[in-house]
């Protein structure tokens, strides 16, 4: 069994952490900007994340099925159930968040044009009640998303500084 994560569940790990970050900062900047050239351009960097991230997330369960992650250290049956839990609804918003966006987008009659090369099909039709749904849908999903990603670094912050377990190098860059 490994002691630690490979290099490439280390750097996927990490540089969708980033992305994330990302998405979500800009998405916070830009929702109250008004109308311009510049929000468009953010929105549509804003998208971009999004479809990295979830293309991204994609190669990482695909690596994750095919490479068996370290074991867990020795800790409270609770905590490792809630360690469980929390990266199940960690991997699902990872999806789902951008998915709601992409509706957003399609409902709003805005397409998802990645990297400005690729327009995405529209997923459902233009309808301005259904995508002020998905608007409310995509916001309260990245909240959801920031408790959870706040509560993950608390959990990694106590391994590393309280726990001393080791648990935070299974994850990090290096030896």
């Amino acid at each position: 069994m490994p002691q630690r994560y490979t290099r490439t569940a280390v750097g996927l790990h990490w540089l969708i952490a980033l992305l994330i970050a990302g998405a979500f900062g800009l998405g916070w900047f830009m929702s109250d900007l008004p109308l311009s050239p510049d929000k468009l351009k953010y929105y549509a960097w804003h998208k971009w994340l999004g479809v990295t991230v979830f293309l991204l997330a994609v190669l990482r369960v695909a690596w994750r099925l095919s490479h068996r992650p370290p074991e867990p250290p020795t800790m409270p049956a609770w905590q490792l159930r809630a360690s469980t839990w929390s990266h199940r609804l960690l991997y699902g918003l990872i999806f789902v968040l951008p998915l709601s966006g992409w509706l957003y987008s399609s409902a709003s009659g805005y397409p998802v044009v990645y990297l400005g090369l690729v327009q995405l099909p529209d997923l459902i039709g233009k309808n301005k009640q259904v995508a002020a749904l998905f608007h409310e849908l995509h916001e309260l999903l990245g909240y959801a998303m920031l408790a959870l990603l706040a509560a993950h670094v608390a959990g990694a912050i106590k391994h590393q500084f309280l726990d001393r377990d080791g648990l935070m190098a299974r994850m990090w860059f290096g030896r």
